[in-house]
């Protein structure tokens, strides 16, 4: 028993597990076992949705395949196409061979622009440079840019949020550092959504990546669905046009507490929420 502030307190003896103590051998069985269910789930996921779409099987309760993957699983239509991509270049990589296998579809997600023929060089290229690992997003999406045409190539990708570079663009007049999301990936260009309309055909040299994770992403789709929901409803007024605005320019992909409170006061006023 120790003494604190007058009272006893018990010692309690806590394990300390080195994490260096080798694995035994019924232990590298499990663990690769156990990796191999992992790296096989998002494709058995991706291909059991592909199925699903190609064959209607949801056409008894929903009128799309979009709706049905929104109400059965909560994934919006992009989300399910990504993990159909996915397995698609699963099946590609697995096909030629690659000694080292994806284990999860944003993994994958930029040797989607490449040809079938192309994706198992540059993913044994990108597992090369992560030192014999398995890559991650970035290491592959790297890799892809400097395969194509040395890095000169369009490497972003549907729903990233990417930013502005205006420069003496007219069709970016007042545009400069807004952030937006792309919604169609050309050779050379990117379609764009932004807080307060679309630009279609922005050339690659006139954007910037941001780095933001799919989380963050998500976050600034969802912000750009509310901004877009005001400005579809009645006339807004100046300060509020302003204030929305500002929102389209954030270098974050998060609203501060006090932003949050001004758009959800916006929403309310406007009649979009009520409390």
């Amino acid at each position: 028993m120790l003494a604190s502030a007058g009272r006893g307190v018990e010692a309690i003896e806590v394990e300390v597990i080195q994490s260096s103590r080798p694995l035994s051998e019924e232990e590298v069985r499990d663990r690769e076992r156990l990796e191999r269910t992992v790296e096989r789930a998002f494709y058995q996921a991706g291909s059991a949705l592909q199925e699903l779409r190609d064959r209607r099987l949801y056409r008894d309760g929903y009128d799309s395949f979009e709706d049905y993957c929104r109400g059965r699983f909560g994934h919006s239509r992009q989300k399910a196409n990504y993990l159909i991509t996915g397995a698609a270049i699963y099946r590609t990589l697995s096909a030629a061979n690659c000694p080292l296998l994806p284990s999860s579809e944003y993994q994958v997600r930029p040797l989607a622009v490449l040809t079938p023929q192309q994706q198992p060089t540059v993913w044994n290229e990108a597992v090369a440079v992560a030192g014999g690992r398995t890559p991650d997003h970035r290491i592959v999406r790297e890799t892809v840019g400097k395969y194509r045409d040395k890095g000169k190539a369009n490497v972003f990708e549907v729903g990233e949020v990417v930013g502005i570079l205006a420069k003496d663009n007219p069709r970016l007049k007042g545009k400069n550092n807004c952030w937006a999301i792309v919604t169609a990936v050309h050779l050379r260009s990117c379609d764009l959504r932004l807080h307060d309309g679309a630009i279609d055909l922005v050339k690659i040299e006139y954007l910037k990546e941001l780095g933001y994770t799919e989380g963050d992403c998500q976050t600034v789709r969802r912000l750009c669905d509310r901004l877009s929901r005001l400005r579809e409803g009645e006339e807004l007024e100046d300060t509020a046009l302003a204030f929305l605005g500002i929102l389209g320019k954030l270098q974050r992909p998060y609203l501060s507490a006090l932003e949050e409170e001004m758009l959800t006061m916006l929403e309310k006023y406007y009649g979009l929420v009520t409390d």
